[in-house]
């Protein structure tokens, strides 16, 4: 996953404009959203009002403005991207959040393709093995599906646990890259 560069920041405190492109996926409907940095979200959902939703729940100071043909191409890669799975498509990823979930965010991006760990495990990972529970946190509130794979993540049982986007979801996810699970 190393191939997408990430840019750092918390999230902005002043009203921004941004970039959004709607498009069907094998997952459902997706909304890929864009700063001048990268794409900073990517969400999965039923419907373009449920998605509108929620992208106004987590980032309640941004506005959406439709994608311009630059934008639009440069997103198709990444629908590609989450339909077919494959190389992870050169696209520049905006991440922001807390100082800690950054962290988390980035140890999920090197987990690799095929594979997967525990929250646990995760959390020891990071330097704080009683982190569990802050782990599982930061990847429900991860706002780019895929791309930053928290579908990589599960119980310390071995099976499906949490998933922002729906465990059916992440076990077709999983399936893709050939990860069979209890």
């Amino acid at each position: 996953m190393a191939a997408a560069r990430a840019t750092r920041r918390r999230t902005p405190r002043m009203r921004e404009t941004v970039a959004a492109v709607f498009a069907p996926t094998s997952l459902g409907l997706s909304l890929v959203a864009a700063s001048a940095a990268g794409v900073f979200a990517l969400l999965l959902g039923d419907s373009e009002r449920a998605l509108r939703s929620d992208f106004a729940r987590r980032f309640p100071r941004m506005r959406l403005r439709a994608g311009d043909d630059a934008v639009r191409k440069a997103m198709a890669g990444v629908v590609r991207f989450v339909d077919r799975g494959g190389v992870l498509p050169l696209v520049p990823l905006d991440l922001r959040g807390t100082p800690f979930q950054l962290k988390v965010w980035d140890a999920l991006r090197r987990i690799p393709h095929g594979r997967v760990t525990t929250y646990g495990a995760l959390a020891g990972k990071l330097g704080d093995p009683e982190a569990v529970r802050a782990v599982a946190g930061a990847c429900a509130r991860n706002p780019i599906a895929v791309l930053v794979p928290c579908h990589r993540v599960i119980a310390s049982t071995g099976r499906l646990h949490g998933y922002r986007w729906g465990l059916d979801r992440k076990h077709l996810l999983l399936a893709r890259e050939g990860v069979m699970l209890l």
